[in-house]
């Protein structure tokens, strides 16, 4: 094309006969039209004969095209006005989310009124997607952070000799704090994620707006099942990610600090009671809920590209990771301010 427009840049007026061109495509049109362009800029004028009449069409459309006035280049944000634009999201967010857990409520309500609408067969399949399948990952993981508390606070406490208070620390902290954060965490990144990504999936193809046309909620067949599955999985979890955790802070305090298992055992007896257990037992159901609702809540707001389904994944298991850590920290005050 540069070396057409070079070769009559001296002409005033360009003639270009299009009489032996028989078929054209969207391609040849915008070809046309910036040798045209190019034309203009070096100060001629060019002229269009013998175009079928089949394609005037075609170049009226794109003139028109470019005719139009191009989108402006999105200006640099400053700092307090990024920070306005995410207070406003944010705020838009939990208005999002507090819409969405009265849908959820309402869908229960409605399963509660006629159970037979209840979809057993899903939840089932759900808790054994995250509860079942999650437990070698889980015990793995609750196994090496009750090691390493162990480890940590034996290298630090034997300064003082006061090796034997590891068995306090391990056992309150585990069974109390890091027992049901940790779990939390570990699902919200597993199961959060793949209920965002199948949702959304869903989305993308239609299927939940198909539902809508069948005459089914997509909250009561989709949602609910998914979220009972994590309220009755994430207890049963924490209680193994527990028991994990106190076995590999004993073996570690047996193997690195002497500590033998009788002695760890009766020295637990005497640092934890009941209390201990069901404050970290009373946070799970909590933050189960949290992470179904939010992780669906994503998978929902999920646009046609693949790039928004990636976008809503990560705001998910963040999203659901923030409201975990939290939730953890209002309960501590809750309970310390009980007495629990």
């Amino acid at each position: 094309m540069d070396a057409v427009c070079a070769a009559h840049a001296d002409a005033k007026v360009v003639s270009v006969n299009l009489s032996g061109i028989t078929r054209m495509d969207t391609f040849g049109a915008i070809l046309l039209e910036r040798l045209c362009g190019a034309w203009e800029q070096e100060g001629s004028v060019p002229q269009v004969s013998s175009l079928d009449p089949r394609y005037q069409r075609l170049m009226q459309e794109l003139e028109r095209s470019d005719s139009r006035p191009h989108p402006q280049t999105r200006r640099s944000e400053g700092i307090l006005e990024r920070l306005g634009h995410e207070v406003v999201n944010t705020a838009k967010d939990g208005l999002d989310l507090l819409n969405f857990i009265g849908a959820v409520v309402s869908a229960m309500g409605r399963v509660a009124v006629r159970p037979r609408s209840f979809r057993f067969t899903s939840t089932v399949a759900q808790l054994d997607r995250v509860g079942f399948r999650a437990v070698p990952i889980i015990l793995l993981i609750t196994f090496l952070v009750g090691s390493i508390i162990a480890q940590q606070s034996i290298f630090h406490f034997r300064r003082f000799g006061a090796d034997i208070f590891v068995v306090d620390m391990v056992g309150v902290l585990v069974l109390r704090e890091l027992g049901v954060l940790i779990v939390s965490i570990m699902i919200a990144g597993r199961s959060g994620s793949a209920y965002t990504a199948e949702l959304g999936s869903m989305r993308m193809r239609e299927e939940v707006d198909a539902l809508k046309v069948m005459g089914l909620d997509p909250i009561e067949v989709l949602v609910v099942p998914r979220i009972l599955a994590l309220i009755i999985g994430l207890p049963l979890l924490t209680f193994l990610g527990s028991m994990a955790a106190l076995i590999g802070g004993g073996l570690v305090a047996w193997f690195y600090g002497g500590i033998t298992p009788n002695v760890f055992i009766d020295r637990l007896k005497q640092a934890i009671d009941l209390t201990q257990f069901e404050v970290g037992m009373y946070k799970a159901p909590f933050m189960a809920a949290a992470i179904g609702l939010v992780a669906c809540l994503e998978g929902l707001k999920v646009g046609g590209s693949a790039e928004s389904l990636g976008q809503h994944t990560t705001a998910s298991v963040v999203k659901a990771i923030f409201l975990v850590i939290v939730m953890d920290g209002l309960f501590a005050v809750f309970f310390a301010s009980i007495k629990m």
